[in-house]
């Protein structure tokens, strides 16, 4: 298991974790709302870093062992979901500029860039505010905006379950929640959903940045126009059962980006299967490569 590493990005500190060689392309992956960088597997990282990858992965802003803005108070999503309030801390725009701040303080002027959900929103916006730092985009189980794939009731329930007070609870929150959210069609890695669960737990135990970051989701605008006029090479893969951010997030976001590729898989959820890294993980590289020479 790494040491994570912590760097002053842009005011905050954001703790981060490299796979591969740095002199290889560099390849940052952005992580989904409420997860710590633990939501991308070591192996998923290792294989793409075997791929020819410097992998970056990192705790976004409120979460795991970066800066918890717990001065910004607890944002009102009952009043924010029923549209009598806008009001948040922070929105998905500042934390791409976060996303930013790292590749400037890691001395990366280009890179590829993969997120996951929340992360695939945030991955978009570094797209539209930071293009020339993007070599490649990479959009996985996400949406263009908010009201675009909307959650199962099912799924939904999931993101207000009370946080959990130990690491044993947090270890059966995260394989119950993925008993809703994971992929009908693969078995489920309950063994490293509990290791998981419980080590977000032991690194963090706070719970109120998850709600400050859903609530950036909700209150930030429509991506499609500004996506309309992307010219970052773009790939979107998408689960066709997702219940989150259900597939027509994916379309959608497909359809708005000038030459974006969309790939889909029957019977995958809001997850990663283990069953489907070689496919997903190729899809990735093969991205990557087909896109033009970055200059790190």
């Amino acid at each position: 298991m790494q040491t994570p590493r912590l760097v002053d990005a842009g005011g905050l500190t954001l703790a981060y974790e490299t796979f591969g060689s740095p002199d290889a392309p560099p390849l940052v992956l952005v992580v989904g709302v409420a997860t710590q960088m633990l939501g991308w597997p070591d192996g998923f990282c290792q294989a793409l870093a075997d791929d020819g990858f410097h992998v970056i992965r990192f705790d976004n802003r409120d979460i795991g062992l970066s800066t918890h803005l717990d001065d910004a108070g607890v944002p009102d999503l009952m009043a924010i979901l029923s549209g009598e309030s806008t009001a948040a801390p922070y929105t998905l725009a500042d934390m791409a500029d976060d996303t930013a701040s790292l590749l400037d303080a890691l001395g990366l002027e280009r890179v590829h860039l993969v997120g996951w959900s929340m992360g695939g929103m945030i991955a978009q916006e570094v797209a539209l505010r930071h293009g020339a730092r993007v070599v490649s985009l990479t959009s996985i189980s996400s949406t263009p905006a908010a009201h675009i794939g909307k959650p199962t009731p099912e799924a939904s329930a999931t993101l207000m379950w009370p946080a959990p007070k130990s690491e044993e609870e947090a270890a059966a929150l995260m394989v119950n929640a993925y008993r809703v959210l994971g992929s009908p069609a693969y078995p489920h890695d309950e063994e490293w959903l509990r290791e998981v669960g419980a080590e977000s737990f032991r690194r963090s135990n706070k719970s109120a940045g998850k709600v400050r970051q859903f609530a950036a989701i909700l209150v930030s605008p429509d991506r499609r126009p500004g996506l309309a006029e992307l010219t970052v090479p773009t790939l979107v893969l998408h689960g066709e059962e997702d219940p989150l951010i259900q597939v027509d997030g994916g379309h959608e976001t497909a359809a708005a980006v000038p030459g974006a590729r969309l790939v889909t898989w029957p019977g995958m959820g809001h997850d990663l299967p283990r069953e489907l890294w070689p496919t997903l993980i190729g899809e990735i590289v093969e991205h990557a490569r087909r896109s033009p020479k970055e200059e790190s």
